[in-house]
């Protein structure tokens, strides 16, 4: 939002034309910082708490220091992900208290403290790994508090269960694996919480780079499970802090 705009919406307010909640609604939707090769959405923490996170695949250097350059300033936490090395360097220069995540491919630098809840992060196999590594420390940055608990895949489903009541004191679980994907199903019917699936591409050939994966979670017989996209650790770490974060704020974390 712009001066001239936000001060008539000020003067609006003083003078009884716009209501304090027409206000409010007019901030949270209207703010961005325009670069002219991005938007950078700088009032989405208003929205979800949390900000915008970049996307670091496909931008340039250059780029990536104006994007994060604008969330710094406003003093909000960062989160780059898909980020390789070579684009990773030229942030780490420029802000040396941030942490730079390669199996992930995250560059995260905190600010501020956000809150959620409790996080259980289970993945199949050590091939899954980096995409469950990527779901934790998206839910690590949005303030959830994350157990990682990895191969424990349906092949030894022992492992598993020796961690089923760890996995029930969170708030939210995440399921990563590959192949066939059975680990969500699996994790779903051993606990009563919502369950945030994560196929990834790791699979001989019939898997189709996550395809078959995928298709069985998604027609998973576990009602409480949902299905985020093929290697989207991200997406699933963010939708499981924000579902952790309001169940704490109605009171009923465990």
């Amino acid at each position: 939002m712009d001066p001239t705009r936000l001060r008539k919406l000020l003067e609006d307010v003083k003078r009884g034309r716009a209501s304090v909640d027409e206000a409010t609604r007019a901030l949270t939707d209207l703010p961005f910082a325009e670069l002219g090769y991005a938007t950078v959405d700088t009032h989405r923490s208003v929205r979800f708490g949390f900000p915008e996170v970049v996307y670091g695949e496909g931008k340039a250097p250059e780029q990536l220091l104006g994007i994060v350059e604008v969330l710094v300033r406003r003093k909000q936490p960062v989160l780059v992900t898909r980020l390789n090395e070579e684009n990773a360097a030229p942030l780490l220069q420029r802000w040396p208290r941030a942490r730079w995540h390669p199996e992930a491919r995250i560059f995260h630098l905190p600010q501020g403290r956000p809150r959620a809840g409790r996080v259980a992060v289970t993945c199949a196999g050590t091939s899954d790994v980096p995409v469950a590594e990527e779901a934790a420390l998206t839910a690590e940055a949005m303030g959830a508090t994350v157990a990682r608990i990895y191969d424990v895949g349906v092949a030894g489903l022992h492992r598993l269960l020796r961690r089923r009541s760890e996995i029930q004191e969170a708030h939210v679980a995440i399921a990563v694996a590959g192949m066939e994907g059975a680990l969500a199903s699996v994790v779903g019917g051993l606990v009563g919480i919502p369950v945030v699936a994560v196929p990834t591409s790791v699979g001989y050939g019939a898997n189709f780079k996550g395809l078959s994966a995928l298709l069985t979670m998604l027609n998973s017989c576990a009602s409480n499970v949902a299905v985020v996209n093929i290697d989207n650790g991200f997406g699933a770490g963010f939708y499981a802090a924000l579902v952790s974060r309001s169940v704490t704020r109605r009171g009923r974390g465990r």
